[in-house]
């Protein structure tokens, strides 16, 4: 394998280098899953639609008045909640004003949704989708959940608003040097 001008290894792209191709393929599953999730939801909010019907598969999105509901249910009726913050935040703030909360979620959900799922700015997309799902993991901090219902889309999340494009986070390339971590962008042109 031949350098490229700037130092790097060059990667024959003719070939490919299938480790990389595989991690590529693993992030990408990974944000198109998230994006999906937010973009879809997204659409059941803004076209007000609950259930999806394919063939026998039958599935339910959360549309306004199900977030609503869920908040309400999650936050008033379950004995278990023990954050006060958020019991006053959703009872003098976000439901008696249920109408713009309601439509900035689904703006915030379709644009992290298309941010995500078409990879546009998706570190940004990442950062939007954190609003609420930030919120709704304080929601069911005590409720008594199934222990990764939740990471499930928080932790990934996470990790693509922190995660620098070809490193290992948000780092110098001094750190990435004292922590023993090597890791260099490949170069598609190289030079034999």
């Amino acid at each position: 394998m031949g350098m490229s001008a700037m130092g790097r290894p060059a990667v024959d792209a003719s070939r490919g280098d299938s480790r990389l191709d595989a991690r590529f393929a693993k992030g990408i599953a990974a944000i198109l899953l998230l994006g999906l999730t937010f973009l879809l939801n997204g659409l059941a909010k803004l076209f007000e639609f609950h259930s999806v019907r394919i063939g026998w598969y039958v599935a339910n999105l959360i549309d306004r008045a199900d977030a609503r509901f869920i908040l309400n249910a999650e936050v008033n009726h379950n004995a278990r909640h023990h954050l006060p913050l958020i019991g006053r935040i959703t009872n003098h703030l976000v439901l008696p004003h249920w109408t713009p909360f309601s439509w900035g979620l689904t703006v915030v959900e379709l644009a992290a949704g298309i941010m995500l799922t078409l990879g546009l700015w998706s570190r940004l997309g990442a950062v939007i989708a954190l609003v609420p799902t930030v919120f709704l993991f304080f929601v069911y901090f005590a409720n008594d959940r199934w222990v990764p219902e939740q990471p499930l889309e928080l932790v990934p999340l996470i990790v693509l608003a922190l995660v620098l494009p070809g490193g290992y986070g948000a780092s110098t390339a001094g750190s990435n040097v004292r922590l023993g971590l090597r890791r260099e962008a490949p170069c598609l042109v190289g030079t034999s």
